[in-house]
């Protein structure tokens, strides 16, 4: 079956390539390095020639409004126009939990235009919605000097390792279109403040975290329902302890994590 994965170059989309190739299906990666550009369709028609299924793991360049809200609504057009032209049998869009709940978030305003979008098409579809990955609580690390305190929101947060994300979406492939939403969660629940000063800890960034509830999160301020499951989700299996324990061990560095002492870095890898 051939499987066109838009995105197919970044964080899940490398890892789900390489399951749906494992499994024995003709699984193409749509991106700008393939030749692919989903935000002005070129090379769109010829990439998804003969596919079955179109999985959309794409993400905007950058989160600022308007280029994020425009990221979004061009890319997601595109891909589903594409597909109902070549006859698409499922097109499967990879979205956030918590996303109908953050409109005060520019990035989750223009992943909302994307779910709008992706349930009003004639193709065949499932929008899948999966909570943060443990690849990017780094991220939500403030940058500093490494002496002044990070406030960081206490909510609760249900993350999955990006690995099992993309099992959990190969797995969909050889299921049949839902035409609604599926949730996707990891295995545990933390607080959000918890799991970042975790990894900030193991990688030697010894900043005091402070729980603020009005510490926002990509520019929205969160509460408990937020970024969990509304429902019955699809549990993965890594825990976030293990996952990070890994990496640790093997000196394996988390993106954007950052120390502003070289030395303490190094020591981070040893």
């Amino acid at each position: 079956m051939k499987i066109v994965v838009a995105g197919g170059s970044g964080l899940v989309g490398t890892r789900l390539i390489e399951r749906l190739r494992t499994a024995g299906h003709e699984a193409v990666s749509a991106s700008r390095r393939s030749g692919v550009d989903t935000l002005t369709g070129e090379g769109l028609d010829d990439a998804l020639r003969g596919a079955h299924t179109v999985i959309d793991v794409t993400n905007a360049p950058s989160f600022d409004p308007p280029g994020v809200g425009e990221f979004f609504a061009r890319s997601t057009a595109n891909l589903l126009t594409a597909g109902e032209r070549a006859g698409v049998s499922h097109h499967i869009a990879l979205s956030v939990v918590g996303t109908p709940h953050l409109r005060s978030s520019a990035y989750f305003e223009a992943k909302q235009r994307q779910e709008t979008l992706v349930a009003a098409t004639r193709v065949p579809h499932t929008l899948v919605r999966a909570t943060q990955f443990y690849e990017f609580m780094a991220n939500v690390i403030p940058p500093g000097s490494g002496t002044g305190p990070v406030h960081l929101p206490p909510a609760r947060v249900q993350p999955a390792s990006a690995d099992d994300v993309a099992a959990e979406l190969a797995a969909l492939v050889d299921v049949a279109p839902s035409d609604d939403v599926v949730e996707i969660a990891g295995p545990e629940t933390h607080r959000l403040c918890e799991l970042v000063q975790w990894v900030m800890y193991a990688y030697l960034d010894d900043r005091a975290v402070i729980a603020d509830p009005q510490a926002e999160y990509y520019g929205a301020v969160l509460d408990d329902r937020t970024l969990v499951p509304e429902g019955e989700a699809r549990l993965t299996t890594t825990r976030f302890g293990d996952w990070l324990q890994e990496r640790v061990t093997a000196g394996r560095e988390i993106p954007h994590v950052h120390h502003p002492d070289p030395l303490v870095r190094s020591r981070a890898r040893a």
